[in-house]
């Protein structure tokens, strides 16, 4: 059995992204929508010379205007439907007209891909696709992507078939998560839903916690989905203290809420290490901040280095 091109990268990279095989050039079963870009062809029949009347827009009231056939509804069609509608209105003046339809300009199923993926935008699909294919027409997500994926869709478009779905405080939008963990381990497949036009999806950044100071590998560590960092296991990641280091005096600079000022929580690392203290856990976007045991003091001044510097570091490597 051919393993496809697909789960090849997939199984290479991991976490790291997600993949789909290239869509054909042609896609007949596509459905056509406002600001698509058609060309039509009648065989033996010279108003429809493509040189003549080029690309052929679909209008926002789903329309388009062909010599001849005059104004027929295209939005909702699929390529072969259309193909046949046109052969059907030509009917009158030639036998079996030869009609072909093909896709210029993919406009009209527009998904917004946001956040921490590789190349965030606006991607078109022209076909059935389910979140993981449009995460990879995105190219995957950052190596700093959290583990959980929002996505919003209007009440108008269909129903969002995830268990968490709730509609906004306007009542025009469904907004839901899933794991990506759980799809990816087979533990939640259905949650690999099929997405729809004007769906937004959204990857936010995964929680960090940073160690910063007397450590021998200063910077960020990724918190990943339902797990906890002890100071333990941050100094751990961050390869250990230094010889200078004043673990006695260590502090953690934790923040109650975004732009709120950052407050002091003193954690004797040193007891923690002995083991005659109990582990202290970090919260999300907290700054373990260890002192140089040279330094006399551990002003205000330092300790804004620490935050500035602490948050200006990332390490994705677990």
């Amino acid at each position: 059995m051919k393993i496809p091109n697909c789960l090849l990268l997939l199984l290479a990279l991991g976490y790291s992204g997600f993949c789909a095989d290239p869509l054909p050039a042609s896609n007949r079963d596509y459905v056509l929508g406002p600001d698509d870009g058609l060309t039509v062809n009648v065989a033996d029949l010279a108003e429809f010379d493509s040189k003549s009347i080029g690309v052929i827009r679909v209008d926002h009231q789903g329309d388009i205007r062909l010599p001849i056939a005059g104004r027929i509804q295209a939005s909702g069609l699929t390529v072969e439907a259309l193909e046949k509608e046109i052969a059907n209105r030509l009917s009158g003046i030639m036998n079996n007209p030869e009609v072909s339809v093909a896709v210029a300009e993919y406009r009209s199923h527009p998904v917004s891909v946001l956040g921490a993926v590789r190349n965030p935008g606006v991607y078109q699909v022209t076909g059935p696709k389910t979140l993981f294919e449009v995460l990879s027409l995105a190219g995957g997500l950052n190596a700093d992507a959290g583990n959980r994926v929002n996505i919003t869709r209007a009440v108008s478009a269909g129903s969002l078939p995830l268990l968490n779905a709730s509609t906004d405080k306007t009542g025009q939008f469904y907004i839901g998560e899933l794991s990506v963990r759980s799809v990816m381990e087979a533990k939640s497949p259905e949650e690999n839903i099929m997405v729809l036009p004007n769906d937004v999806i959204t990857v936010p950044k995964a929680d960090m916690v940073y160690v910063v100071g007397a450590v021998n590998k200063p910077g960020g560590f990724l918190l990943l989905e339902k797990e906890q960092l002890s100071v333990l296991q941050a100094v751990s990641l961050a390869a250990g203290l230094d010889k200078v280091a004043s673990a006695k005096k260590a502090r953690i600079l934790r923040q109650s809420s975004p732009g709120a000022e950052r407050t002091e929580v003193v954690v004797n690392v040193q007891k923690i290490l002995d083991g005659s203290a109990e582990d202290v856990s970090l919260q999300a976007n907290d700054i373990l901040f260890i002192p140089n045991s040279l330094a006399k003091s551990t002003s205000a001044r330092v300790l804004d280095a620490a935050i500035q510097a602490g948050t200006g570091i990332a390490i994705f490597g677990r």
